[in-house]
């Protein structure tokens, strides 16, 4: 396995970001944004975050992938964080995705957040859905056609939460 490193993103950092996220965007299968991201939007969005990081590839220092962490609800619920994690597509495969996983749950306790939850995994993501149950993530149970596919059609979508 190659060797990764996840550290926090720098400006610098933000247009190798914006392809890998845009990717996932236009792939419409995963992400429930529809929105691409430009340098502004990119930029504004990434800083927005309690975490962004990256995943750099130590060999060649290319970012192979990044993650966001940031609260999932406000007030009362404000304890309970979400991520979201975005793999460049001839990397995936890699492992990557669950180094990044977990950096961002070390991440979330040191941020102070309580639980770590993903509101809309697609029924469709199996390497996903696979990498959290290896985790030891709690599927919440299902929400059916809670996710609209780029093609037009609804797959369903299932939550998950860690404590932390």
């Amino acid at each position: 396995m190659m060797g990764i490193m996840v550290r926090e993103f720098k400006c610098e950092d933000i247009p190798a970001m914006i392809i890998i996220w845009n990717e996932i965007v236009e792939e419409g299968i995963a992400f429930p944004q529809m929105e691409l991201l430009d340098e502004k939007s990119g930029q504004d969005f990434f800083n927005s975050q309690s975490f962004t990081g990256v995943a750099i590839e130590e060999d060649t220092g290319q970012i192979v992938g990044l993650y966001i962490l940031h609260p999932n609800n406000i007030g009362r619920c404000g304890h309970i964080s979400n991520a979201s994690y975005a793999v460049k597509s001839h990397e995936r495969g890699k492992r990557i995705g669950e180094i990044m996983v977990l950096h961002c749950i070390a991440k979330a306790r040191e941020s102070g957040f309580k639980i770590l939850q993903f509101n809309a995994v697609v029924s469709t993501n199996i390497p996903a859905l696979c990498l959290y149950a290896k985790l030891g993530f709690v599927q919440m149970g299902t929400i059916p056609g809670g996710f609209l596919m780029k093609d037009g059609s609804y797959q369903d979508i299932i939550p998950h939460y860690c404590i932390l």
